[in-house]
């Protein structure tokens, strides 16, 4: 990373192509005076924050477009710094010639989240907070975006301030015991730093905990449709998905590849993965495809499996979940075609503790609605409620558990009676690794990866 945060940044913050409008974004020290150079209206120095104004853009006489100049004196602006955005017709040559003329009087084009780099740099919001605005952007359901929006409010990073304020004091505390070591005296009370680093760890592992649903949520969450052939997993697909999206047939061994949709239940995307039909292969081709199903199934974060109520008996069916049932993957088990065999509910009884059950007839479309109550029941089991807080971002994930470990030898150091420049050295590295989330401990390496996926504009 340079240098350069003194510049004056400008870039394209609409999508590329052509639009109704496109919106040019501007900022640093001398965001107002370049506007106002190429700008033909009011004088856009002498106006007050927050204001719009309508003109022309000129260059050498030359009218480029109508706009309209918005105008943000720092730091009450995204980044903190002066801050102009242009709103101008969504021409790409309009667009293109009015960033030209705004590099000649004295802008350099932003790199790849160079904004959202500036506010933190600004100390607008922590890194956290900065890589929630990426998550807000890249959201594709109504969970995603809350979880998002969440973070970029303050998420976790409010969570951990106290506690971490306070081991910060303990640290220092030592430090001091340090400089009295020949004195044998000892300024932070072990039981009450026991009791902190308790609360801690607790906070922390139901964070860790977190994970798995929230990096579901943000991604979409893996469900794979698998069953015997025959038992109507294609027909059930198109059901869901109210589309003839899988081609159905009477004949056996119809699908031989993966199909993947993906479905919006109460706000969650559901990656619906509808598999080849397990059985003994009766070529190559259909061998691939039974040992794609396997893999999609163990790599699965909810399974639904599918069965042919008319014909199926209690023993295969039995053997069925036995060998796809995995722990910890949520599992649910559909009884398929009702509308032919009316005695269907005697084989929920077989179901091992913690499967969930369901009766449809996909090709009927009865009771498709309450599946997919069912499917998301299944899925998220509670966990989700406006309140909940869900780590997304593997880094936060990975420092967080590199905290724990921190923590925990740290407790042992307590329990063991650890001379004082050890307890400190682990308490540091707890400290540097709760840095490391929200951006108190940074390196520039880190820096540039995280703000390098960001988009030109942002």
């Amino acid at each position: 990373m340079d240098n350069s945060t003194q510049d004056t940044i400008v870039a394209l913050a609409t999508p590329n192509g052509t639009g109704a409008i496109g919106v040019i974004r501007l900022s640093g020290t001398d965001a107002i005076q370049i506007a106002n150079s190429v700008f033909k209206g009011k004088d856009l120095t002498r106006q007050a924050t927050h204001t719009i104004h309508y003109g022309t853009v000129v260059d050498n006489g030359l009218v480029l477009d109508e706009v309209l100049m918005s105008i943000f004196v720092g730091p009450r602006s995204y980044t903190r710094e002066n801050v102009v955005e242009i709103s101008c017709h969504g021409s790409n040559y309009i667009i293109q010639s009015i960033i030209k003329l705004l590099i000649k009087k004295g802008a350099r084009s932003a790199k790849p989240g160079e904004f959202t780099l500036r506010a933190f740099l600004n100390g607008q919001f922590d890194l956290s907070q900065a890589e929630a605005v990426a998550d807000l952007i890249a959201s594709d359901s109504q969970a995603s975006q809350q979880v998002a929006l969440q973070q970029l409010r303050g998420g976790y990073s409010n969570e951990l301030q106290t506690l971490r304020e306070q081991l910060v004091h303990f640290a220092s505390m030592i430090e001091l015991e340090l400089d009295f070591s020949e004195e044998d005296v000892e300024f932070a009370n072990r039981s009450q730093l026991k009791q902190l680093i308790h609360d801690l760890t607790r906070i922390i592992g139901k964070l860790i905990r977190s994970f798995e649903l929230g990096n579901a949520v943000k991604q979409g969450i893996n469900t794979v449709i698998a069953g015997r052939p025959n038992a109507g997993k294609s027909t059930l697909l198109n059901a869901l998905l109210n589309e003839e999206r899988a081609i159905v047939s009477h004949i056996a061994g119809t699908t031989r590849d993966t199909i993947e949709e993906t479905l919006n239940i109460n706000g969650i995307n559901f990656r619906l993965i509808d598999t080849a039909g397990i059985r003994e292969a009766t070529d190559a081709i259909e061998q691939i495809g039974v040992q794609k199903t396997m893999e999609k199934i163990s790599q699965s974060a909810l399974l639904l499996y599918v069965f042919d109520a008319a014909t199926i008996t209690a023993d295969e069916l039995q053997q069925d979940i036995n060998s796809l049932h995995k722990p910890g993957i949520p599992t649910l088990v559909i009884a398929n075609k009702i509308d032919l065999n009316t005695g269907y509910s005697t084989y929920q009884a077989l179901m091992p503790e913690g499967v969930q059950f369901a009766a449809v007839s996909a090709r009927e479309k009865t009771h498709i609605d309450d599946l997919q109550q069912l499917i998301y029941e299944t899925a998220i089991q509670g966990r989700l409620n406006g309140n909940e807080t869900l780590v997304t971002n593997i880094r936060h994930l990975e420092a967080l558990q590199r905290t724990e470990q921190a923590l925990i030898r740290t407790l042992e150091g307590i329990d063991t009676q650890t001379t004082s420049d050890f307890l400190a050295m682990d308490i540091k590295q707890a400290l540097h690794y709760l840095g490391e989330i929200t951006g108190t401990v940074t390196t520039d390496d880190l820096l540039d990866n995280i703000f390098s996926k960001f988009c030109i504009g942002k």
